[in-house]
């Protein structure tokens, strides 16, 4: 879904009346039905009314699924929503979708990968990075570590902490030794 933007996941059903459990991934969480209409990964698209704020995310109805056990089957679902739906990002803010497939060099020029995923674990978003060879790196999206993001050319430049992309290097931790 190259024009579309993930808002969210089913995680399961809530209560029996077939409301849907849905964790959202937008800025202000509670938002997530105001984009209009949301496509699942299987092309099917549902309204989506946000019920009430629930543990891991919200109750919502989703159109369509009468039952407990039709929510239940979205399980694992992620919700999309039309990338014209969402408003532009702001200055220095940028869609994950944005950055999936980008080119990440060093401030060298030297190729360090692409960024295949991001992860949001609570403390900040992660840039997991594919390199030619060898394992992915998690690298922090800081302004620090990520001081450029250029949209146009796909490109990230990356300033990485000493040992981050050298295994067998010890992190430089500013002192001598």
């Amino acid at each position: 879904m190259k024009d579309h933007v993930c808002l969210g996941a089913v995680t399961g059903s809530y209560g029996v009346r077939g409301e849907a459990r849905v964790k959202s991934f937008c800025a202000e969480p509670s938002a997530i039905g105001d984009y209009g209409p949301l496509t699942d990964d299987m092309g099917r698209t549902y309204a989506l009314t946000v019920v009430r704020p629930v543990k891991g995310g919200y109750a919502v109805r989703l159109s369509g699924v009468p039952h407990k056990e039709a929510a239940d089957a979205l399980k694992g679902q992620r919700l999309w929503a039309p990338r014209s739906a969402l408003p532009d990002p702001g200055e220095e803010e940028y869609y994950h979708s944005d950055l999936i497939g980008m080119e990440a060099v060093d401030t060298g020029g030297a190729p360090l990968g692409r960024v295949h995923a991001i992860h949001d674990h609570g403390a900040g978003d992660l840039l997991e990075l594919r390199p030619e060879a060898g394992p992915a790196v998690l690298v922090p999206f800081t302004r620090t570590i990520v001081p450029t993001v250029d949209l146009t050319a796909r490109r990230l430049v990356i300033d990485p902490p000493g040992g981050l992309f050298d295994a067998g290097e010890e992190p430089d931790d500013g002192t001598e030794g």
